[in-house]
C-alpha cells in the first residue's frame, strides 16, 4: 500500500537551505482509509518473535528469553515444566540483554534507561517479586559480558577509565578483582554473535573464568585469559600472536572437566580447538570444509561438539565427535541460525530464519519448541546469492532480493554495519518492505566483513572506508550487468558503519546515486571518538592504528566530511539522541556542512540510542525510509 508522510513539530525551512536545521519527525499516515487492513510491510514489522532462550544446565526448564510481544523487546521468564510464561521487565526503551541465574532462581537483565547502552544488571525472583541490582556496589557502566553460576556471578563493566571485572559470591556485594585499560570481555566467539547463554565464561565447577582480552592493545585479534574468579590468580593464557585472533566457545558441561572449546584462525578461516586447562595442552582440530567453523556447545557427556559452519552467508549445524573426528550434519531448515544450544537431554535447539521466512524456535527434528503469541509475520521474497569482482580482483559475495517480474529495477544497495558483521540469508522485514514497493535490494559483504576469513576481515585495518565503497559499487555494477539494477535509479543506505559507508560513497561516487539513507552514521570521523563508548574507542584504535589524534591524515582522508563539496544526491540522515556508538553531534556536522553548500538533507531524530527496540518507533523509521525511497526512486 502506498504511504505518505507528514512532518511533525520542529519542521521548518526547505531542502538545501543554509538556515536553521530542518528536523523532520515523521508520522506514518496510510493513504487508504484507516478501516483498511494494515499494510503488509507493517504486519511483518509488528509480528511477534522470540529470541533464543537462556537456560542453566542445573535448572534447564527455567528459561529466560526476549520477545517483542508487548510492543517492545522485553525479558520473559518461561517455566517449561509448568507450561507458563510471564513478562518480567517493563523497560521503556526495551531490553537487549537477559539471562537466568545458574540455579534458575532469578531472571536477570541489563537496565539502560537512556539508550546510551550503559546502566546496571538487575535481577528478580523467577516466580516474581521486587527487582534488585544484581551487582550491589558496582557503579553503572557499559556491559561487556556476564557469566552466571549457581553461587557466583562475574561481569565486565566499562567506564571512561577502562574495563573492570566484578565478582559477586553467594549474593554478596560485587568486588572488582581485575582492571585493565584495554578491553576485556566475557563473550563467546568474537566473529560469531549468537543469542543465548554465554557458556564460555564459568567452567562447570565455577572455579575457572575465561576472559577475551586484547593482545597488546589490539581489540581485533584477541587472546584468552583463564583465571580463578575468586582470587584473580591467572591459571592459563593463550595468544596466537600479532594478527591472529582467538575466541572462546564453551566449557565442557561435565563436572571436573577443565576443557574449553575455542576457535582460532591460524589457517585464515576459523577452526575449533580444545584447550585443556588441567594439562595446559591445546589441540587444533582440522576440518575439510569451506568457510568458517565455530564450536558453539558440547553434548552433555563431553564427547562431541556442536559446531556452526558458516559459508557464503548460510549456516550449517554439525556434530563433531572428538574421539573419531566424525562430522554429522544436524538437520535444520536453511538460513541463518540466530541461536543454538544442546539441552541437558542431548536435544539441539535453534532459532533460525531465512530471507523469505521469519524465525522459529525449533528442535533438531524441526518441531517448534515455543511459538510467540499473536499473528505470524507473512513470508517474503527469497534471497539469491551472487558474486562480483572488485577493483583488486577480489571475489565479493552478496545477496539480492527482487520484486516479481522482469528487471531492471530501482535498486537499494543496503550496506551492513559493524564493519565486523555480515549479511546472511536471514529475515529482514525492512528489506521485504522495499521489495513490496518495487525496489530491488542488494546486500554486499564487503572487505571488512566477517565470515570469509581473517584476510578478508582485516583488509580494512588502517584502510577504512575506501574498500567498502569499492565493493559496494562493484556489487551494483554486477547487478546492472545482469539486468537487475537500473543504473539511473540506484540508492545506497545503511545503519551505523553502513551509514558511514553511505555518506562516504555519496561523496566519493556522487554520480552513482539517486539518493542515500544514512542511519546513525559516522559523518565527522575525527569528532566521533571522544563521545563514543569505551569498547567502541578500543575497537577504533585497533582499526585505525591509533586514536583519531594519532593518525589524523588517515582520519581526514577517510572521513565523509572531506568530500561534502561533491555530494549531489538527496540524503536522509537518521540520528539517535543518546547514541554512544555514532554520537549525534558529529553526524550533524556533516548535515550542516552539506546543507550550507546547498545540499538536500533531511534529518530524522529519535529518542533512543543506536537502535530503538520499541515497535512503534521501528515502524515509523521504516515508514520514513520507505517514503523517502519512493519519492526519489519512483518505482
Amino acid at each position: 500500500m502506498p504511504v505518505r508522510m507528514v512532518a511533525g513539530p520542529g519542521c521548518h525551512g526547505s531542502h538545501g537551505t543554509s538556515g536553521p536545521r530542518r528536523l523532520r519527525r515523521f508520522a506514518l499516515l496510510p493513504c487508504a482509509p484507516m478501516s483498511d487492513p494494515m499494510p503488509l510491510w507493517e504486519r511483518r514489522l509488528r509480528a511477534p518473535y522470540l529470541q533464543f532462550p537462556n537456560w542453566s544446565r542445573h535448572a534447564p526448564d527455567r528459561l529466560v528469553l526476549i520477545s517483542n510481544e508487548s510492543g517492545s523487546d522485553q525479558a520473559y521468564a518461561w517455566d517449561r515444566a509448568a507450561g507458563s510464561r510471564r513478562r518480567v521487565t517493563d523497560e521503556p526503551l526495551g531490553v537487549i540483554l537477559a539471562t537466568v541465574s545458574g540455579d534458575g532462581d532469578r531472571a536477570v537483565w541489563f537496565r539502560d534507561t537512556t539508550g546510551d547502552e550503559s546502566g546496571e544488571w538487575m535481577a528478580v525472583p523467577f516466580e516474581g517479586g521486587e527487582p534488585r541490582p544484581l551487582l550491589a556496589g558496582a557503579a553503572p557502566g557499559w556491559p561487556d559480558g556476564i557469566a552466571m553460576g549457581r553461587t557466583l556471578v562475574a561481569a565486565v563493566l566499562a567506564d571512561r577509565e577502562g574495563f573492570g571485572l566484578f565478582v559477586s559470591e553467594d549474593g554478596g556485594s560485587a568486588k572488582e578483582i581485575l582492571r585493565r585499560p584495554d578491553r576485556m570481555s566475557i563473550s563467546s566467539l568474537g566473529d560469531l554473535e549468537l543469542e543465548g547463554s554465554t557458556t564460555s565464561g564459568l567452567s562447570a565447577d565455577e572455579d575457572l573464568l575465561c576472559l577475551l582480552v586484547s593482545q597488546s592493545g589490539d581489540d581485533i585479534h584477541h587472546g584468552l585469559l583463564v583465571m580463578d574468579p575468586r582470587t584473580g590468580e591467572v591459571v592459563g593464557e593463550q595468544a596466537d600472536g600479532p594478527g591472529l585472533a582467538l575466541s572462546a566457545g564453551a566449557w565442557s558441561p561435565v563436572p571436573g572437566d577443565r576443557r574449553l572449546a575455542i576457535a582460532h584462525e591460524r589457517r585464515d578461516v576459523h577452526r575449533p580447538a580444545i584447550w585443556d586447562l588441567a594439562t595446559g595442552e591445546r589441540t587444533d582440530i582440522e576440518l575439510d570444509l569451506p568457510g568458517e567453523a565455530f564450536p558453539v556447545d558440547w553434548w552433555p557427556d563431553g564427547a562431541a561438539l556442536l559446531v556452526l559452519h558458516v559459508h557464503d552467508g548460510l549456516d550449517r549445524a554439525l556434530r563433531l565427535d572428538l574421539a573419531s573426528g566424525q562430522i554429522t550434519e544436524v538437520p535444520h531448515a536453511p538460513g541463518e541460525i540466530h541461536g543454538a544450544g544442546v539441552r541437558p537431554d542431548g536435544e539441539v535447539w535453534f532459532r533460525i530464519s531465512s530471507g523469505e521466512s521469519p524465525s522459529r524456535l525449533v528442535d533438531g527434528t524441526g518441531a517448534e519448541v515455543l511459538a510467540p503469541e499473536g499473528e505470524r509475520a507473512p513470508g517474503g521474497r527469497p534471497y539469491r546469492s551472487f558474486h562480483a569482482s572488485n577493483p583488486n580482483g577480489g571475489r565479493v559475495h552478496g545477496f539480492v532480493v527482487t520484486p516479481e517480474g522482469p528487471g531492471p529495477f530501482p535498486t537499494l544497495m543496503h550496506v551492513h554495519g559493524g564493519p565486523d558483521w555480515l549479511y546472511m540469508d536471514t529475515w529482514m522485514p525492512d528489506v521485504q518492505a522495499y521489495v513490496d514497493h518495487g525496489i530491488a535490494v542488494a546486500m554486499v559483504n564487503y572487505r571488512g566483513s566477517t565470515g570469509y576469513g581473517r584476510t578478508w576481515r582485516d583488509a580494512i585495518i588502517g584502510n577504512i572506508g575506501f574498500p567498502e565503497v569499492q565493493d559496494t559499487v562493484a556489487g551494483l555494477d554486477h547487478l546492472i550487468h545482469e539486468g537487475i539494477a537500473d543504473p539511473e535509479t540506484a540508492a545506497i543506505g545503511g545503519w551505523s558503519w553502513g551509514g558511514y559507508v553511505t555518506l562516504l560513497a555519496l561523496g566519493l561516487r556522487p554520480d552513482r546515486w539517486a539518493c542515500g539513507i544514512a542511519g546513525v552514521p559516522v559523518g565527522d570521523y575525527a569528532a566521533s571518538y571522544d563521545d563514543s563508548a569505551p569498547s567502541l574507542q578500543s575497537y577504533d584504535r585497533s582499526l585505525l592504528g591509533g586514536t583519531v589524534y594519532e593518525v589524523p591524515d588517515l582520519v581526514r582522508e577517510r572521513s565523509p566530511m572531506t568530500y561534502i563539496d561533491r555530494v549531489k544526491a538527496p540524503t536522509l540522515v537518521m540520528i539517535g539522541e543518546h547514541d554512544t556508538r555514532c554520537p549525534p553531534e558529529q553526524a550533524m556536522h556533516w548535515v550542516d556542512a552539506v546543507r550550507s553548500r546547498g545540499g538536500d538533507v533531511e534529518v530524522y531524530r529519535f529518542d533512543a540510542g543506536h537502535v530503538s527496540y520499541v515497535l512503534d518507533e521501528q515502524v515509523r523509521q521504516v515508514g520514513a525510509k520507505l517514503e523517502f525511497l519512493l519519492r526519489h526512486l519512483k518505482p
